[in-house]
């Protein structure tokens, strides 16, 4: 297997899926000859053409609007929005025209589109480039909303996402693009989306994560382990669909949980992951569900970031919480 890093992972599987199949067309700002702000798309306009690789104005509700009417001709467009704090610019072409359109044309049509998009804190980005807005299209019906942690997810939920005959938004968080490498197989795959991936396996207590938090997750349990605390760690991978039964089957062993998300404790998904549990498993749990989140504010300037995202130490200070109710 090669050593990747996260986006020499999703680099491979837009390669993979150009390659495959002619009806895949990539587009957004900057792609092109630049290969993206951050290079995801590197080298794809030399080999594949203009046609298929391409760039677009400063426009995100264009860029939606493009890749409908791309889709509804037969097409399979991979838009990039530069950074996902300008979702708000493409809203009602995602949640309000993609979501909807194999129920409204009576099945005739659907939206097989992928919206790559970075997001996450930790590497001092500008004001509303960094924000966790997973929440809002994780709310939307007719959407997937895909989220990796590692290179071997990134490669095989893409390309499973690409295949996809429904509309997927596929977040990918900044703070993993290069930070470390991972094994991924040479040849295509794919990741069923809707499935998570038991991380680490536990006894005595359940994280749950996606993202970037998946690590912070990781880096608590070996911290716990030193407790004599045996954490299991949940990696989502898709936050909409919830993959509920390896979430109920994880409670059932451990009965303790904890949620950690980077968004703010009103947003993202931890709520709906503690009702889901409240409601399946209430009578697995030996403590109630708690959550590890960042603060009811706006996300915080760049000098400030450190403080305001959730690290390891606030995951352990919620499990001893929970062991020790």
């Amino acid at each position: 297997m090669a050593q990747m890093t996260m986006i020499q992972a999703i680099t491979d599987a837009m390669h993979t899926e150009l390659k495959n199949d002619e009806n895949v067309l990539i587009f957004g700002e900057d792609v092109g000859k630049n290969g993206g702000v951050f290079r995801a798309t590197e080298g794809l306009q030399a080999e594949f053409g203009e046609d298929r690789v391409f760039d677009t104005p400063l426009a995100e509700s264009a860029i939606g609007g493009l890749a409908i009417g791309l889709a509804l001709e037969g097409f399979r467009p991979v838009p990039e929005i530069q950074f996902f704090g300008f979702l708000y610019e493409v809203m009602d072409s995602i949640n309000g025209q993609m979501a909807r359109m194999r129920y409204r044309s009576g099945g005739r049509f659907s939206s097989p589109i992928t919206v790559r998009s970075p997001f996450g804190g930790g590497v001092q980005t500008p004001e509303m480039h960094a924000d966790s807005l997973e929440g809002l299209v994780a709310q939307q019906p007719g959407l997937k909303v895909v989220i990796p942690s590692t290179p071997y997810d990134a490669k095989g939920l893409l390309i499973a996402a690409i295949r996809d005959n429904d509309p997927v938004i596929f977040l990918e968080h900044m703070k993993l693009y290069r930070s470390f490498r991972g094994e991924v197989p040479e040849e295509e795959y794919t990741i069923d989306l809707g499935k998570a991936d038991v991380k680490r396996e536990g006894n005595d207590v359940t994280l749950i994560a996606y993202g970037a938090m998946v690590h912070t997750c990781l880096k608590a349990a070996e911290e716990l382990e030193k407790e004599d605390v045996d954490a299991e760690v949940i990696d989502l991978r898709t936050v909409s669909p919830i993959d509920i039964d390896t979430i109920v089957e994880s409670v059932k062993k451990t009965n303790r949980v904890v949620v950690v998300q980077e968004a703010q404790r009103q947003a993202g998904i931890a709520a709906n992951i503690i009702s889901e549990i409240q409601e399946r498993a209430i009578l697995h749990l030996e403590a109630p569900v708690l959550r590890v989140t960042a603060p009811d504010t706006v996300y915080s300037f760049a000098a400030a970031e450190s403080v305001w995202l959730p690290n390891h130490e606030d995951v352990i200070e919620k499990v001893n919480e929970v062991i020790n109710y």
